[in-house]
């Protein structure tokens, strides 16, 4: 059953009783700020500043113990905004201490909070410590999870390979912006310059025309065949020369341009053996799951994209229902109306960005080789009332991606075309066909 927002934030009102402490914790690199408060939002005690330590750590825990012995507090719930990393230890060693609950907030309802004790944008840590606790006293907060055993794995393993992918496309945009500069007409004869054996070699030895027309095309073929043992080692060559003798690239600096392209192709290719190995590592964690055998019966659904997914999302069984997985990724939709004024809809992105951007890259496999996710992205484009757009369309199947990531993982059942879709939406797509 669906469980509204009021809902939600009424049990989490509920949760803090009188015999909850509450703490804000502002997070940084070196020293913290906390605040103590009851249900009410009523300090208790006076700030408190500690170190990122384990000494510090345990003087907060010292003065948590201290307040809930004087003032009879059977509990205490911690709050602290994820930003960064630092947060991370923190919580990991709250979620040890008996009787203490770590809880996050979102950075940006502190921004927009903080005004409203003292009509002050001024920004502090010390003050900042005490909007996050009255935020928690309200509800305004979501439960932690710390994935634990192979699921920590599949996210520090995704973290790393998206850090990767990040440096590689940093790594081509530069050589692409070189060879523009010296020899833009390079992109004519290798339509992919760098994919192809051929193509790198060239980049590493002679990728400019004056080192081209210095060699010839005898020269020039020979370097082709060093890479690759083809008989388009010539025509390439032919071509090459040809574009050479024609380009208007800059004529200065080539020297060192050709060692910083070599020495950026030599840093590609290590990225690109990391990133290997790396999933390789990414697939041996995946089947140390108890789903990678429904979920990879998917059809358009590969290692590494799933490996990825369920590294953002940690174990899916935990969740109730698929609604939460999208909300999760920020796929929930929000408008901005009011009276007479209806604004679209739009999905909120107040998610994990890491998670939208490999569901993007999951749905755009799935609706080129899954038939079924094929025939409802169609549908969603081409229906009568209110036809979705591309990107629409993509984040439709994305959702219902996690709906079926859902399910299996929940049922532990192989994907069976014939239950993907329900009465309605089977009888909407038998229409439309």
């Amino acid at each position: 059953m669906k469980v509204k927002y009021e809902d939600r934030l009424k049990q989490k009102v509920i949760a803090i009783t009188t015999n909850t402490l509450v703490v804000g914790v502002d997070i940084a690199k070196n020293d913290q700020w906390a605040r103590f408060v009851d249900f009410r939002g009523i300090e208790h005690s006076r700030a408190l500043k500690f170190k990122n330590s384990k000494g510090g750590f345990e003087t907060i825990l010292a003065r948590i113990r201290e307040i809930c012995k004087e003032e009879n507090f059977a509990e205490a719930v911690v709050g602290m905004e994820p930003t960064g990393h630092y947060w991370k230890a923190f919580a990991n060693w709250l979620d040890k201490q008996e009787g203490i609950k770590a809880v996050l907030v979102n950075p940006y309802a502190t921004k927009q909070a903080k005004e409203l004790d003292d009509n002050s944008q001024t920004k502090s840590d010390k003050k900042d410590a005490l909007t996050i606790a009255k935020l928690v006293k309200d509800g305004r907060y979501f439960e932690l999870y710390l994935p634990h055993d192979v699921y920590a794995q599949l996210r520090g393993l995704s973290t790393t390979r998206t850090g990767l992918n990040k440096r590689k496309n940093a790594l081509k945009n530069a050589i692409t912006a070189v060879m523009d500069e010296f020899f833009p007409e390079y992109a004519e004869v290798f339509k992919r310059p760098l994919s192809g054996k051929a193509s790198r070699h060239i980049l590493k030895t002679c990728p400019f025309p004056k080192f081209i027309l210095k060699l010839g095309e005898d020269g020039v073929t020979q370097e082709i065949k060093k890479a690759v043992k083809k008989t388009v080692g010539r025509k390439k060559a032919m071509q090459l020369v040809d574009a050479a003798e024609e380009s208007i690239g800059v004529d200065y600096g080539e020297d060192a341009a050709r060692l910083k392209l070599r020495l950026m192709l030599e840093e590609l290719e290590l990225l690109e053996k990391q990133t290997e190995e790396l999933e390789g590592e990414m697939s041996a964690a995946l089947g140390k799951t108890d789903y990678a055998e429904f979920l990879l019966s998917i059809k358009g659904i590969g290692v590494v994209t799933l490996a990825s997914c369920l590294g953002e999302l940690g174990d899916p069984s935990r969740f109730e229902n698929p609604r939460q997985m999208s909300r999760m990724a920020g796929y929930n939709l929000v408008e901005d109306s009011s009276g007479k004024n209806k604004s679209r809809t739009k999905i909120s992105k107040r998610g994990r960005k890491n998670l939208r951007s490999v569901l993007y890259q999951m749905a755009l496999t799935m609706v080129a080789t899954n038939d079924e996710m094929k025939q409802l992205y169609h549908y969603l484009k081409t229906r009568e009332k209110a036809p979705l757009r591309k990107m629409q369309a993509l984040i439709v199947i994305s959702k219902k991606i996690l709906t079926l990531i859902h399910a299996l993982a929940k049922k532990k059942e192989k994907y069976d075309p014939d239950k993907v879709f329900g009465n309605v939406r089977r009888e909407q797509l038998k229409a439309a066909a």
